[in-house]
C-alpha cells in the first residue's frame, strides 16, 4: 500500500488568531481521545469534530484527511517533549555534566510519559503518517539543545558535544521504545528513570575523565570504548528489566 505524500499529510493552513489556535486544539485533544476510545481503523474526522465540538467543514479547514490528523497530532506530542527538553537544557546551563545528564532523562522521560495511553497510541501510528521524518526532525532540534548546554558545562568534556548528544539521545529515545513497545509501560518507569540517570551520569563521568587525561598527555582507544561499554551493558540490562516487567 503506497504511502501518502507529505503534502498530503500537511495542514490546509495555520491558525492565526486566538480563536483558530483554540479550535485547532481542542481537534488534536479530541483525536487523541478518539484514538485512544476506538482506534486508529475506526477514527474519523466526524468522530473527532464530534468529540471537539466543531463542524466536520471547521475541521476541513485545516486538516485535509484522517492521516493528517494523526500526524498533527503525533507532531503536537513530540514538539511538547521537545519544549520539555529545551527548557531543562536551558536552565542547566553552566552547571555540572551530572546535572545535565539528570536534567535531560528526567525531562525527556517525564515529557514522552505524562500520558502514557496516550504516547502508546501515538507511537501505534506514527508508521502510518511519516512518523520517521517527525522524530528526525525533533532529533535535530534536541541535539542543538543538548550540544547548546554542554558548551557551558563547569566541567571539561574531551568528546564532540555532538556526539555525546547522539549518544544521549539514543541511549534514551531506545529505552523509551522499549518502555512503549512493552505490556507494561508504567510498571517500572520510575526504577529506569533512575537507571537511565546511572548510565547517562556515568557517561559523562568518563567523557570528562578522558579530558583528563587529555590533559595530562596520553588518552586511548580504551578510553573511548568505556564510554559506549557503559551504554550497551546499561541498555541490557534495562531490556531485561522490562521484559521482567511484562511478565511479573
Amino acid at each position: 500500500m503506497p504511502y501518502p505524500s507529505a503534502a498530503v499529510l500537511e495542514p490546509r493552513k495555520s491558525p492565526t488568531q486566538a480563536r483558530s489556535t483554540a479550535s485547532v486544539d481542542a481537534i488534536l485533544k479530541a483525536t487523541v481521545q478518539v484514538l485512544l476510545r476506538v482506534g486508529k481503523e475506526r477514527l474519523t474526522t466526524t468522530r473527532v469534530a464530534e468529540r471537539a465540538g466543531v463542524s466536520v467543514g471547521t475541521l476541513y479547514q485545516y486538516f485535509p484527511n484522517k492521516r493528517a490528523l494523526l500526524q498533527a497530532a503525533l507532531r503536537r506530542n513530540l514538539e511538547d517533549v521537545g519544549d520539555a527538553v529545551e527548557l531543562a537544557c536551558k536552565e542547566q546551563e553552566g552547571k555540572t555534566l551530572r546535572e545535565m545528564a539528570t536534567a535531560v532523562v528526567t525531562s525527556f522521560i517525564d515529557a514522552k510519559m505524562r500520558d502514557p495511553r496516550a504516547s502508546i497510541a501515538l507511537y501505534s501510528v506514527s508508521s502510518d503518517v511519516d512518523g520517521a521524518r517527525i522524530v528526525q526532525q525533533m532529533k535535530i532540534r534536541h541535539s542543538q539543545a543538548i550540544v547548546r548546554m554542554l558548551a557551558t558545562s563547569s566541567e571539561p568534556l574531551a568528546t564532540d558535544p555532538q556526539l555525546v548528544a547522539d549518544m544521549l539521545q539514543g541511549t534514551v529515545g531506545g529505552v523509551i521504545r522499549a518502555i512503549l513497545e512493552s505490556s507494561a509501560p508504567e510498571k517500572q518507569l520510575d526504577v529506569l528513570r533512575e537507571e537511565l540517570i546511572v548510565v547517562a551520569c556515568a557517561y559523562l563521568d568518563a567523557c570528562s575523565a578522558r579530558a583528563s587525561v587529555q590533559d595530562a598527555g596520553g588518552i586511548g582507544d580504551a578510553d573511548e570504548e568505556l564510554s559506549t561499554e557503559i551504554l550497551d551493558a546499561a541498555r541490557k540490562d534495562i531490556a531485561k528489566r522490562l521484559k521482567g516487567a511484562a511478565h511479573g
